[in-house]
């Protein structure tokens, strides 16, 4: 089984530092482009079926990957994104950055630190639903001959690696940092056990990534 695990594109809250979690945001022009160049850039590989987050920034860069193939998509919860609460809805940068944003902070500088508010998940509840989702994908024998798509986001996206690396130490969660959006990481299992096969893939140049509408 190959697992193709990618973050979703841009949407404007990304843009502005604005924390979605599990706010449902959608992609940006920008965020759709790149998911467009992913799509040219996979389009030779084969993928049998796909996950996505039920979010709609990751389940529409999943649409876009696979458009024109006839290839079913199906949701699940336990790859959407963390939930942040209270602090969703935030600016976390700028000029104009919000007063609580400096806890909210915590979660990039001192994860092992940051304290969920209101509403919000814990780092080992994502760890656990997310690691649910990966053993069910380990486990299930229909699925052993199987290339999938599976489209995520940032911090869900990580637990999930973080866990095949065997590293689950808050303090050390992002220790490759958030991976770029419509980035691809390619995950083998074999005989259950799941193997990081490339990182980080992205299939646009950098002209690319400074392209804007107008």
């Amino acid at each position: 089984m190959l697992l193709y695990i990618v973050r979703h594109g841009e949407t404007d809250w990304n843009k502005i530092h604005r924390v979605q979690g599990c706010t449902d945001i959608p992609l940006n022009d920008y965020g759709r482009h790149l998911a467009r160049e992913t799509a040219e850039g996979m389009k030779d590989l084969r993928i049998d079926m796909g996950y996505t987050s039920p979010l709609i920034r990751a389940k529409e860069t999943a649409q876009i990957i696979l458009a024109g193939r006839d290839i079913p998509l199906y949701e699940d919860e336990r790859i959407q994104e963390m939930n942040f609460g209270t602090y969703e809805g935030l600016k976390s940068g700028g000029d104009d950055k919000d007063e609580r944003s400096e806890a909210f902070s915590l979660f990039f500088t001192d994860t092992a630190s940051y304290i969920p508010p209101e509403g919000g998940e814990s780092l080992e509840e994502v760890y656990e639903r997310t690691g649910n989702f990966l053993r069910e994908m380990c486990e299930r024998e229909e699925l052993r001959d199987k290339n999938i798509l599976v489209s995520t986001h940032g911090a869900a996206m990580t637990a999930l690696l973080n866990r095949i690396k065997g590293n689950l130490s808050a303090a050390d969660f992002w220790r490759n940092e958030v991976p770029p959006n419509c980035s691809v990481t390619t995950v083998e299992i074999k005989d259950g056990v799941p193997r990081i096969i490339t990182e980080g893939m992205v299939y646009y140049k950098e002209k690319v990534k400074k392209w804007k509408t107008v």
